[in-house]
């Protein structure tokens, strides 16, 4: 180890090996550079960008149309949603590299971790199901009926709940996973595309594309409406206000949501339910991340085919980055 045998004390004699050791794991170590994933719906493949430079970095094959992404719950592995493959492919985040994958049934289009188990839950748009997979066990756990064309899934940080959205039947489907079956059903907006939970489990934000509005659910007692938020844009048609993604600030400050082809993220106070501001991004957003420290929140942009990064303390976006085309899904690594 010739580094340690440089080392010395303050009087200038050489370092023991324990206390060479000791100061080297006092150095401090380079930290690894954020990650974050972009899954481009018409190239199948999904795009890694270097969370310092803000730059393209790789290019993942994967099956046909990918669209949802999550990480399994060790942070091992990226689970893509492949709809035309009617499959979840499984990315090793070591080699970055499709490793298996998983039947999932007819049209995956959104798939969320469960956070106590190694179950995968994945909305069916063909079957009116939610699938559950045990993703280590490579199987099927069973299957939940809930309405026409169901979308978006939101599972509550404790894993109990799971809030299914069906564009069809207009519905927020809301799920025991202790019981595995839909226990309670709420009328939302016109097509209803995503569904999220705060940070502390009290409310799931559902948002819902034709309508242009998010309806918030009581998820502590009662399970009803509790408030809507409508969208206005300025100079924008009102047609092209079609909520969709949605992400929440942990610090209960901010709510995000997507507004399609406005080509705006709504910015909302998440305790008084005000929208505060409308920024501008690429042509066609669709889907929303938040980084680690949430200091950044990255937005795909399917018409355009980029991702927007907005610095969230500033409220501005600061950069563009070209993926491929239709960029549908974001997340970044934990």
């Amino acid at each position: 180890m010739p580094f340690l045998s440089q080392l010395t004390t303050p009087a200038g004699r050489p370092a023991s090996l324990g206390l060479a050791l000791g100061i080297l794991l006092m150095l401090p170590l380079a930290a690894q550079a954020e990650r974050i994933f972009v899954s481009n719906e018409k190239d199948n493949t999904v795009s890694v960008i270097d969370g310092d430079t803000l730059e393209v970095v790789e290019t993942i094959g994967v099956g046909r149309r990918p669209r949802s992404m999550a990480f399994s719950s060790d942070g091992s592995e990226l689970f893509v949603a492949v709809g035309d493959d009617e499959a979840i492919d499984m990315i090793d985040l070591e080699t970055l590299q499709v490793v298996r994958s998983q039947s999932s049934g007819d049209d995956p289009e959104v798939i969320r971790v469960d956070p106590n188990r190694p179950y995968l839950y994945v909305s069916n748009e063909d079957d009116n199901i939610v699938s559950v997979l045990d993703y280590e066990a490579r199987t099927r756990v069973t299957e939940i009926p809930v309405g026409v064309e169901p979308e978006g899934l939101g599972i509550s940080p404790d894993g109990r709940w799971l809030v299914s959205t069906t564009e069809t039947s207009n519905m927020a489907h809301i799920i025991d996973t202790e019981a595995m079956e839909a226990v309670h059903h709420r009328l939302v907006g016109a097509r209803p595309r995503h569904a999220e939970f705060t940070h502390d489990g009290r409310e799931a934000w559902v948002s819902s594309e034709i309508a242009g509005m998010v309806t918030i659910l009581d998820m502590e007692e009662t399970f009803d409406v509790k408030h809507t938020i409508r969208f206005d844009v300025p100079g924008v048609p009102r047609e092209t206000v079609q909520a969709v993604g949605v992400v929440l600030t942990s610090d209960g400050r901010y709510a995000f949501v997507a507004l399609g082809p406005s080509n705006r993220v709504a910015v909302i106070d998440q305790q008084s339910y005000e929208v505060l501001d409308y920024l501008l991004v690429g042509q066609r957003v669709w889907h929303l991340a938040l980084n680690d420290d949430e200091s950044r929140l990255y937005t795909t942009n399917g018409v355009s085919g980029d991702v927007s990064v907005i610095e969230v303390d500033g409220l501005r976006a600061i950069k563009s980055i070209p993926v491929g085309r239709f960029p549908w899904g974001v997340i970044v690594e934990p």
